[in-house]
């Protein structure tokens, strides 16, 4: 294990969020919310230094293999998530560190659950702080750090397999810095994007700025009360857009902007996405319709189209509280909730393309049963699925149950109703944030025990990292020399 190469991206990490820490900083100056400025200033100070400090002797050996790539990768969430719960303390806005903690960790994980019961009155800067971990986690920090932070192009690929979502992540340029690079430009042009839409469809510029990091980040954190449903139905439609953008894989933006649409649009995992969200949208308006949940037909689609979207791409935004619709309704919402985004998207979830792999494996098992001398292979976008993959896969579902059968055991401690228990561990667990009963779009996690909080934020935790490197951090082995 190269512990000095842990040590040195661990706290170029602080360093980063020292520096992330000044942008609340400034709105807190705009609004002339003094005593958080001093608090935001006095964390950024001290997190800078700190890192400075800390990543002032470089290691002499840079090279890290697959599991300091997993150990760097599931330390540097648990270290963002523990500094970036501070200013909710400091600020007074959350007292228990416990309950910041969830905040935050919610926030990086883009889940958007929340231990908040009212969000009208609460501080500018902290409610940007806030909105802001969603767009911070959305892409992955360590994705920028591999951009500016000097490593071997060979084994920094580690630390981008180890954060980035999907079975398979590869390069989309030779080198992983300009890989990066490319990632979060295209990243920060979605977003700038979003919100010169936003604002133009007469959304206030701080609200504008604030839902397109919660937006693109799919995260889903709101910055009132009303939620999404205060917005005009233009502001929702864009959102609905943007929220589906987010969820494609980023890929797809590089062969668009590259200008080879037929590498773009030759996805399966894309084509499987877009058809889905279209077809249940379609389903759950006709049942909405015929339950008189609304009596305009137009409007019935365009939130059911919401709903599909946000709960597909696990944003967790609401313009309506979809627990009130018919069962049909909301057990496709819950099915979709599990299968999730694309991979390589900001989305949480199985992911499409892991689902693919797995109904097509099946497939494939299913007619070896008939025909044993058959030799069967698993495909996607015209090439054949390497058998590590489709491994690889299979193992993640199985632990993907474990997890989700052990969380669930844990906090049905609390003695809540079936649905709250089973939802709250699924839509932290795959990143969603509301689930159904009391954490439902108009619910929250407050009433949760301790004990119960942790567990959901080691799911969130779990979720965002897609299991491997939270595994293989508590193993003891990974740990010895």
């Amino acid at each position: 294990m190269n512990y000095s190469m842990i040590r040195y991206v661990l706290f170029r990490l602080v360093r980063v969020m020292g520096c992330l820490f000044l942008l609340p900083l400034v709105v807190a100056i705009i609004y002339k919310e003094y005593d958080s400025a001093i608090a935001f200033l006095a964390l950024a100070g001290f997190s800078v230094l700190l890192g400075v400090i800390g990543s002032h002797k470089k290691p002499e050996n840079r090279v890290i293999y697959a599991k300091e790539g997993f150990s760097i990768t599931a330390a540097a969430w648990l270290l963002m998530s523990l500094l970036g719960a501070v200013p909710f303390v400091i600020t007074g806005t959350i007292p228990s560190y416990v309950d910041a903690l969830f905040e935050t960790v919610s926030g990086l994980t883009t889940t958007g659950g929340s231990i908040l019961t009212s969000l009208d009155g609460m501080e500018y800067s902290v409610q940007f702080w806030r909105t802001f971990t969603h767009w911070i986690g959305g892409m992955g920090v360590l994705v920028f750090l591999l951009a500016i932070v000097p490593m071997a192009d060979g084994y920094s690929m580690h630390l981008m397999r180890a954060e980035s979502p999907g079975p398979v992540v590869g390069k989309i340029v030779p080198k992983v810095k300009d890989t990066a690079k490319i990632l979060y430009l295209i990243y920060f042009g979605i977003t700038v994007t979003e919100i010169i839409c936003l604002f133009l469809s007469g959304m206030p510029l701080y609200d504008a700025i604030t839902i397109s990091f919660s937006t693109v980040g799919t995260g889903g954190f709101a910055v009132n009360n009303a939620g999404i449903g205060g917005y005009s139905t233009l502001s929702q439609a864009i959102i609905i857009v943007f929220m589906a953008l987010c969820g494609v894989n980023f890929t797809v933006y590089y062969f668009l902007l590259n200008r080879k649409p037929k590498e773009a649009f030759a996805i399966d995992e894309v084509k499987f996405y877009f058809g889905t969200m279209i077809l249940s949208a379609v389903f759950i308006t006709v049942n909405i319709y015929r339950a008189g949940i609304l009596t305009s037909g137009a409007m019935c689609f365009h939130h059911s189209l919401f709903a599909v979207v946000s709960v597909m791409t696990t944003t967790g935004f609401g313009t309506l509280d979809f627990d009130k619709w018919p069962m049909f309704s909301k057990m496709i919402l819950c099915i979709l909730s599990l299968v999730g985004a694309c991979a390589g998207s900001t989305g949480g979830g199985f992911k499409f393309s892991r689902a693919v792999i797995v109904i097509r494996n099946v497939r494939n098992e299913l007619n070896f049963i008939v025909h044993p001398k058959a030799v069967k292979r698993v495909y996607m976008d015209g090439h054949t699925v390497e058998g590590t993959t489709v491994k690889s896969v299979s193992a993640y579902l199985g632990l993907y149950v474990v997890t989700f059968i052990a969380s669930t055991l844990v906090v049905a401690l609390d003695n809540f109703d079936f649905q709250t228990t089973v939802t709250s561990v699924a839509a932290t667990l795959n990143n969603i944030g509301p689930g159904l009963g009391m954490v439902g779009p108009m619910g929250n996690y407050s009433q949760f025990s301790v004990l119960s909080k942790l567990v959901l934020m080691f799911d969130m935790l779990a979720g965002r990292l897609e299991l491997l490197p939270i595994f293989i951090v508590i193993k003891p082995k990974t740990w010895r020399r």
